[in-house]
């Protein structure tokens, strides 16, 4: 295949098919970040949030099942090649979640929600994109540099994972550590009542979880077989909407990637899902202050997924199947930057009386 079909068309290809399932799973499973975590503060169920916990465990299985048959490279992936920065997790995550309780929504679901129409979305993904590219490699770029420098894990050192580290210690084997702790993870999540009498939301859940899967089997093929350096990673949804508005703009000059096939399918997949569901319909914002809260917060979050090297997928749920020290902190600093602004929208920071 790889003599037929272009590499980065592939790669691309195998985003687009893992960003299709996660564009359903938010339309048909609503399976969303934001949503769960105000559910859990003031709507008193945790059903979305153990929603999240299934998709993690089942991406943690199957990536450390790919790591045991050597289909992956741990030291390869994007989160487990580069040395942990914990003041990057907790400040970039803190400003993540915080602009995403502004926006009503992160990158991912922003995309999802615009494939049901929403013009409002549309605004947040090109902000946030924006926002991405000029911290990244923009004007901000050497001042994130010099507060939160990034150096490669050299050969030979442990990679920053829990299982990778675990290993050092015990001498176990860091697939075992991790098929362990994913296997745990999965059966904490999957311990609830409503999944019994309903088991839709654990089923979209895991379809989260393989799409995630999907991004390091593919890549990580291609990598392996192919001849162009390409590199191994799965979905995220902050730089990916940058180098997606970057590809429409001047496609002919730049190869199409699994960032933009990942990007597209979570569209599409929302639009299928949102025409099935009879849900498809064209809204706009008619309030200046709210599209100019949500403006400011798509490029609070730009900044902060760039920090805390990814977003509520990237982060949430990518670096975690790979069982990287940033993942657990980087979520719950956004859960906690998401419950604080939570709180300010909807009930100010006045003391109760």
């Amino acid at each position: 295949m790889l003599e037929s079909v272009p590499e980065h068309i592939l790669v691309a290809g195998i985003g687009l098919f893992g960003g299709v399932l996660l564009g359903l799973a938010a339309r048909l499973g609503r399976f969303c970040t934001l949503g769960a975590i105000e559910d859990l503060l003031y709507g008193g169920s945790d059903t979305r949030l153990r929603m999240w916990g299934i998709a993690i465990g089942i991406a943690i299985i199957g990536s450390f099942a790919l790591m045991g048959a050597g289909f992956v490279e741990a030291e390869t992936t994007y989160y487990l090649s580069i040395n942990w920065l914990p003041w990057a997790s907790v400040v970039g995550g803190l400003m993540f979640g915080y602009g995403m309780a502004l926006a009503g929504n992160c990158g991912y679901g922003a995309v999802a929600r615009l494939g049901g129409g929403d013009l409002r979305s549309f605004v947040i993904v090109l902000v946030m994109g924006v926002a991405t590219y000029v911290v990244l490699s923009g004007p901000l770029a050497p001042l994130r540099d010099m507060l939160f420098p990034q150096s490669p894990v050299l050969p030979g050192e442990v990679p920053p994972g829990i299982a990778h580290a675990t290993a050092h210690w015990t001498g176990l084997s860091a697939n075992v550590i991790g098929l362990s702790i994913g296997i745990a993870v999965l059966i904490l999540s999957a311990s609830s009542r409503a999944f019994v009498e309903k088991p839709k939301a654990a089923i979209w859940a895991a379809v989260v979880g393989i799409a995630i899967i999907s991004g390091w089997a593919g890549t990580s093929w291609v990598a392996q077989t192919g001849f162009e350096a390409l590199p191994v990673v799965s979905h995220s949804f902050a730089a990916p909407l940058g180098e997606s508005i970057m590809w429409w703009m001047i496609g002919s000059a730049q190869p199409v990637s699994f960032a933009v096939g990942s990007v597209a399918g979570v569209w599409f997949g929302a639009f299928t899902g949102s025409l099935i569901k009879g849900h498809f319909r064209w809204e706009a914002c008619e309030d200046p202050r709210e599209l100019r809260r949500q403006i400011f917060g798509a490029a609070l979050m730009g900044v902060g997924a760039v920090i805390a090297l990814g977003c509520t997928v990237g982060q949430g749920i990518s670096a975690f199947s790979m069982l990287a020290f940033s993942a657990p902190v980087t979520f719950l600093a956004i859960f906690a930057g998401a419950a604080l602004g939570l709180r300010q929208l909807i009930v100010g920071f006045s003391p109760a009386e």
